[in-house]
């Protein structure tokens, strides 16, 4: 029997996209590796030049964290930990690439998409059914903190039509049959991450990242309703052991503290808790201090960040952790791991995401410039594209070679 490589590669990819959501980082790793593997075993894969062009500052970031690990001598488990975690955004999103140039059916591609965020929501769903009593919002994100992939499948599904005047399917009750459990699953993660990522995306759809004198106007009502949503959480009293909305609001309410304050009382746990971010970022700016000439490079693969304390950070670890490899401040783990150098790659890759807007305003360059400009903003709290469980990549991927495509398609109709 024939398998049909367009059906075949097109699970492939559902899998893969489901295990950077519910699988280990080991594992994540493996699996693309593996798959990558596969594919170049069993197809000519190529890349254009253009693409190379793109992804080239995100492997210059890769190769500069090998500078520190040179002068500084660390453990090897170290080093190949932080050596996977900085090369997973390059497998992913060469395995994005690869994949739907082998497929090449853009359709397909956004069905792939929404396919595999309804198959997570139901898997959310479940596993949210599985716990035996709920408390308050933390019970429900024990199994689920986001899922960009759902987020990116509502998005999908709601805006295609907008871009391309066509029906993704065309029974309406298979639409919301979809629809409908995917965005209430995205909904039930009460992520502030995912909220953020939503209005950052609407005003992408609608146009208004574009710097014009009526988007700097929307901003500075976005900036006026921020600040007078948060002058009405700060006159309220929330309290953080409380259970349903009130929990998610204090996280909230929280939220800037949390990142940005640094002083705290290590020994009172709940202030230690609420600001962890910050707290961590802190320890790395002082260890960079003690060297001032890791500014520019970083202090290189296999570098642990000393937390002066003994941290319950993970579920198998009952004595705790004092020193971690990842910060949660995503800029601050790649200034640590690479530098001031790292730092700059990193923008200048986000940014040439970001600009494909002003280029040409479509379906595609818009969901590029949204993946561009969402880890601009949400890398503050998250590791970024070095996420273990980071799938956007593997989007991302995708979507450049329909974005080349449609280049070429383009020049030939000029032409």
């Amino acid at each position: 029997m024939k398998v049909n490589a367009v059906k075949f590669y097109s699970v492939v990819f559902v899998i893969v996209l489901l295990t950077q959501l519910y699988f280990t980082f080991k594992y994540t790793i493996f699996i693309q590796i593996f798959v990558l593997a596969l594919f170049f075993t069993f197809e000519k894969a190529s890349v254009s030049l253009r693409f190379f062009k793109t992804v080239v500052p995100i492997i210059y970031l890769f190769i500069i964290g090998f500078l520190g690990m040179i002068l500084y001598k660390y453990p090897l488990f170290n080093i190949n930990k932080d050596v996977l975690h900085f090369i997973k955004p390059l497998l992913g999103v060469f395995l994005g690439y690869v994949f739907y140039k082998k497929i090449n059916n853009l359709k397909l591609f956004i069905k792939t998409i929404i396919i595999t965020g309804f198959i997570s929501s139901i898997i959310h769903f479940l596993l949210i059914l599985s716990i035996q009593r709920i408390n308050n919002v933390a019970d429900i994100r024990s199994f689920g903190t986001d899922s960009f992939i759902e987020l990116t499948a509502v998005l999908f599904l709601v805006f295609y039509r907008k871009f391309n005047n066509d029906n993704l399917f065309s029974n309406k009750l298979y639409y919301y049959g979809i629809l409908i459990p995917v965005l209430f699953s995205s909904i039930l993660y009460f992520s502030r991450t995912m909220i953020v990522m939503t209005i950052v995306a609407l005003l992408s759809i609608y146009g208004y990242t574009i710097i014009t004198k009526q988007t700097i106007k929307i901003i500075a009502v976005l900036i006026l309703f921020t600040i007078g949503f948060y002058a009405f959480l700060f006159s309220i009293n929330i309290h953080r052991n409380n259970g349903g909305v009130e929990s998610f609001l204090y996280k909230v309410k929280n939220a800037p503290a949390e990142v940005f304050k640094s002083k705290v009382d290590r020994e009172n746990h709940a202030d230690l808790w609420d600001h962890w971010r910050g707290y961590e970022a802190s320890r790395a700016i002082a260890l960079l201090n003690e060297k001032p000439i890791t500014y520019v490079f970083g202090c290189g693969y296999g570098s642990l960040v000393n937390l002066k304390l003994y941290a319950p950070l993970s579920k198998d670890d009952t004595k705790g952790m004092k020193y971690i490899s990842e910060l949660h401040n995503g800029y601050l783990y790649i200034l640590y791991k690479t530098g001031i150098i790292g730092i700059f790659f990193y923008l200048f890759f986000l940014i040439s995401l970001y600009s494909k807007i002003y280029i040409k305003r479509n379906f595609i360059s818009v969901f590029i410039s949204l993946i561009g400009l969402s880890y601009i903003v949400t890398t503050l709290v998250t590791v970024g594209i070095n996420n273990s469980n980071d799938a956007l990549m593997i989007v991302l991927g995708a979507l450049l070679f329909f974005d080349e495509k449609d280049k070429l398609k383009t020049l030939s109709t000029n032409d």
